[in-house]
């Protein structure tokens, strides 16, 4: 411990460019020994006050004693230390308290009638006749102690030394024992005996049989806890992942004061079995959008196993798009009856008349994981054409997206574990027949989720949002984001068919003369012919493609059209065997079918056989036969028909109603459809049946543009 360099007797200074010794003070006077012997009487104002001035050797004074650490001291060493301090006051001042204590000094301790020495040997005769053997010299060492380092001086340091977690365990059982857990961090976990074994057979391997003996098994096992407890070596693999997954720390909270800022998004296995056609029972996979300002899921979309990354698309159009009232909802869960500034949000977004009560956020930044749907190329694009940037979280790491994972805990608790078939949250809590349970079809639990979004989620507060005018009132999602709304604006983003068509997977390929052929599919129309074998004006010469695994029936592709404000449209063109297939599948029944099916001739035979193995796979689970595993793939692909339901919504038609969007394989009935009406017109692949579409004079169908604005807290004001 360091202090402060003072004058006393027998220090040396410098003054007058000499060096001198300390040997007396007398009356404000210092007396100086010179290194000849020269001896000199001066002032110590004018000691003080002289240029060259220094102290060269002089104990220090002590510094404020580290009560820290006097405080993680045994109880019985502690008292000693302070009882030792007033002994010593006593000696040197003649009261236990030190200078200023009140009480005359004892006789035997008063400085005017006993020196130093004699006080001293009474100090020391006094501890000894009370129990504490104590010698002169331990009294004045105890002084010299306690001048140099204060109150920690008198410390008896035997228990002040550093103690090993390792006790006096051999440095080569602790160095093999560190390189066995770290290897066996990426394992399954396994016993305490285990790691005795590997342990035992690394020391052999590296200094010989028997020659480094283990410890017993009870300090062996004190040994492991105490070198992997704090690291995260033990425990379940999961939690040992995320230690290993986990960045360093320290760690700093992420502050969002606006709706979309931080966006984060993730899927999960529904803990709830639902029926799928003819009677097939699975879990569904949930994929949510949540908005940490608010705590708002701005969206959710509720599949069958196997996300694809044109679920995230959705996912992302659906925040952008206002939520429609369903058939058979209560009016309480409309827009208009909720808190949010509806009439002056109207006045903005016309999409907002009959919306549900969701707010409507556009995202800033989204957070996902590490899994290929978000991470995939047509996701990443889907976000940049939206201006949406994407923030991937460490692999392996859920506490980085801790929101969205809360989030999901929270719908378990309170929405699914109250459905029919729930499965809890591990096998240990499964019932005994819980697929049998199972009641609801997917439709039918994404539409009770859908509500209970609306009126059990967003209308629920959350003890996390807080008004600075209210911070003692939790607020709602909804709340939240009416606060937030009226000052940070609100911007509408109206999308319209080709937009959602631009959210979809892309392949870039060339117009051949056969069509466009996709993993054994080809697609052919004579809209292609002016293209076929031609370079695209892009900078490949590849011509840009979309599709929706969901429903490959049927194809985009991007064509010039130079009377378009874009210079482009989209085409739409089927797969040549569409009406042979006429049920609707998925790219996961096509995989399927690829599997089962060997090639045993041409590219274009293989392709004809692979359509007639689908279409008798789907026509076999309808009738109820084949394998579990042929029903399974039929009713997803079953389900994936409903898709296009799902584009519905966010083109704001209603579910159930009748539309020709993304993912209608019925659009090329007559082998023509939508395309054109004689070969002498202009096909624009645009349905003037498709929701938010209008027919202008010219009779050309185009899509139809809501009336939007932007919202300005501080015009609108003026209005409230």
């Amino acid at each position: 411990m360091q202090g402060r360099p003072v004058v006393e007797l027998g220090c040396q200074v410098r003054f007058g460019g000499r060096t001198w010794t300390v040997a007396a003070f007398a009356g404000g006077q210092v007396r100086l020994v010179g290194e000849d012997g020269e001896v000199a009487a001066v002032l110590l104002s004018l000691l003080f006050a002289d240029a060259g001035f220094e102290v060269l050797e002089a104990p220090a004074v002590p510094g404020v004693p580290p009560v820290g650490w006097l405080e993680s001291l045994p109880e019985m060493v502690r008292e000693r230390a302070l009882a030792w301090e007033r002994h010593v006051r006593e000696v040197e001042t003649g009261r236990p308290g030190g200078f200023g204590a009140a009480g005359p000094p004892r006789a035997e301790y008063d400085p005017q009638a006993r020196t130093l020495a004699q006080r001293e040997e009474a100090k020391a005769a006094e501890l000894s006749a009370a129990g504490m053997p104590t010698s002169v010299v331990t009294v004045r060492r105890m002084r010299a102690r306690y001048r140099r380092e204060g109150v920690w001086g008198l410390v008896d340091h035997r228990a002040t030394r550093p103690r090993s977690v390792l006790g006096r365990a051999d440095e080569r059982v602790v160095a093999a024992l560190r390189e066995v857990l770290e290897a066996g961090r990426e394992r399954s976990g396994g016993t305490l005996g285990r790691l005795r074994v590997y342990t035992e057979r690394l020391l052999a391997e590296q200094y010989g049989q028997g020659v480094v003996p283990l410890p017993s098994s009870a300090t062996f096992n004190r040994l492991v806890h105490a070198l992997a407890g704090g690291c995260g070596l033990l425990g379940s693999a999961r939690q040992r992942r995320w230690r290993t997954a986990r960045p360093a720390p320290p760690f700093v909270p992420t502050t969002v004061m606006a709706p979309g800022e931080l966006v984060m998004m993730d899927s999960t296995v529904l803990d709830a079995f639902v029926v799928l056609d003819d009677g097939v029972v699975e879990r569904p996979e949930l994929t949510i959008a949540l908005d940490v300002a608010t705590r708002s899921i701005c969206a959710a979309v509720l599949r069958a196993k196997g996300t694809r990354s044109v679920d995230a698309a959705q996912l992302l159009a659906q925040m952008m798009v206002p939520a429609p009232m369903r058939p058979g909802w209560a009016e309480a869960l409309s827009m208009d009856h909720s808190v949010v500034p509806y009439e002056r949000l109207l006045g903005v977004d016309d999409r907002l008349e009959g919306a549900a009560a969701r707010p409507v956020i556009i995202a800033q930044t989204i957070v996902v994981d590490q899994g290929k749907v978000f991470v995939s190329s047509s996701f990443i694009a889907a976000c940049e054409s939206l201006g949406v940037s994407v923030q991937p979280a460490p692999p392996g790491n859920g506490p980085a997206k801790g929101h969205v994972e809360r989030a999901f805990s929270s719908i378990n608790t309170l929405f699914v574990q109250h459905v029919a078939a729930y499965t809890g949250s591990h096998t240990g809590e499964r019932g005994k027949d819980t697929e049998g349970e199972a009641v609801w079809t997917l439709a039918q639990l994404d539409d009770l989720l859908q509500e209970w979004i609306i009126c059990g989620w967003q209308e629920r507060e959350h003890d996390v949002l807080r008004h600075p005018m209210m911070p003692r009132r939790a607020l709602s999602p909804n709340e939240m984001w009416a606060a937030l709304v009226a000052v940070c604006g609100y911007v509408p983003v109206p999308l319209g068919r080709e937009d959602y068509i631009e959210l979809m997977p892309v392949k870039r390929q060339k117009i051949n003369d056969y069509g466009i052929r996709i993993d054994y599919r080809t697609y052919d129309h004579k809209v292609l012919n002016p293209y076929r074998g031609e370079r695209s004006p892009a900078a490949d010469g590849l011509w840009e493609i979309h599709y929706d695994p969901h429903a490959p029936g049927q194809v985009w592709v991007r064509l010039p059209k130079p009377g378009r404000p874009r210079g482009y449209g989209w085409e739409a063109v089927p797969w040549i065997h569409h009406t042979l297939v006429t049920a609707p599948f998925t790219d996961f029944t096509w995989q399927h079918i690829r599997r089962t099916v060997a090639r045993r001739a041409d590219r274009i035979q293989h392709e004809h056989d692979l359509a007639l193995a689908l279409r008798e796979l789907l026509e076999r689970a309808a009738a109820g036969h084949g394998t579990r595993r042929d029903k399974v793939v039929a009713a997803r692909a079953r389900l994936a028909g409903t898709g296009g339901a799902v584009w519905g919504i966010l083109y704001g038609q209603q579910p159930g109603a009748e539309a020709d969007g993304p993912g209608e394989d019925d659009a090329f009935d007559d082998g023509e459809g939508i395309l054109a009406e004689d070969e002498g017109e202009e096909a624009d692949g645009i349905d003037e049946n498709w929701p938010g579409a209008e027919v202008n004079r010219d009779q050309t169908t185009v899509p139809g543009v809501a009336r939007v604005g932007v919202y300005d807290p501080l015009t609108e004001a003026l209005r409230w």
